[in-house]
């Protein structure tokens, strides 16, 4: 039996309330997120693949799974393959008529998933944040978001893995007194900014909330407004990549190892 995976809670939790968009949308966000192993016909070619199409009466769909494992309990033999994101994938076949056949027989998330939605998803996930330049003048801590938006940021930054050191929700207030809501990321990567500011749309998009309830804003980490953000606001700490750990063994410390002299 494999393990539970992020895209069974999901698909358990939307079949559970069908009727609540909060967790359609979650589950397609996670869909999105996902890496998918995609069945092909053939060994891929460069950047050439040949999915493997079945037809049903619902329609054309590719076979694909969230996990090696299942795909190789389907399939009863090795086969050819090609992992990629939901992200990536629903927008290879947005327009083609072709749908998703996730985990068919093999999990509890088995579902067929129209090339509509797939269409739908690739539409949504193309939205991005918009710019725009205001002055702030004053960060407190933030007041009023929905738990379940949290929940979303903290999942979403998660997968942004050394992209940033860290980022911290905070309320504003401008020099006009407008107020609102910023995630300001400290230190972050410089070509690795739009990628961070969709990540938070994304989430804002999925939890079912106006783009315009959150702000992004980057900052360094030896800047006053920097120092401010860590007092006023809630932490989301991004994993960050591992460094090997290198042994140094002093010269002529190892028996086995002599030192060499010049």
């Amino acid at each position: 039996m494999t393990e539970t995976t992020a895209l069974d809670a999901a698909h358990a939790a939307m079949q559970a309330a069908p009727q609540d968009d909060t967790a359609r949308l979650r589950f397609f966000e996670r869909l999105a997120d996902s890496e998918l192993f995609l069945m092909l016909t053939e060994e891929a070619q460069d950047e050439n693949i040949s999915p493997e199409l079945f037809d049903v009466a619902d329609g054309r769909f590719v076979l694909v799974f969230d996990l090696e494992e299942r795909m190789a309990e389907f399939a009863g033999c090795p086969v050819p393959y090609v992992a990629l994101s939901g992200r990536v994938l629903s927008g290879m076949l947005s327009g083609q008529g072709v749908g998703l056949g996730l985990n068919l027989e093999t999990a509890p998330s088995s579902m067929l998933i129209p090339a509509e939605a797939l269409g739908w998803l690739s539409s949504t996930l193309q939205h991005g944040p918009q710019e725009v330049r205001q002055r702030l003048a004053e960060f407190h801590p933030p007041t009023g978001l929905p738990d379940n938006l949290l929940t979303a940021l903290d999942a979403k930054l998660a997968t942004a893995a050394g992209l940033a050191s860290a980022a911290f929700l905070v309320g504003t207030k401008t020099e006009d007194g407008g107020r609102g809501h910023l995630l300001g990321f400290v230190s972050a990567v410089e070509d690795a900014q739009s990628a961070l500011a969709r990540a938070v749309s994304e989430a804002l998009t999925f939890s079912g909330i106006e783009a315009g309830a959150l702000d992004v804003g980057f900052f360094e980490a030896d800047e006053p407004a920097a120092t401010a953000l860590a007092k006023a606001g809630l932490r989301f700490d991004l994993p960050q990549p591992q460094k090997p750990h290198i042994e140094r063994v002093a010269p002529g410390s190892d028996p086995e190892r002599p030192p060499i002299l010049k």
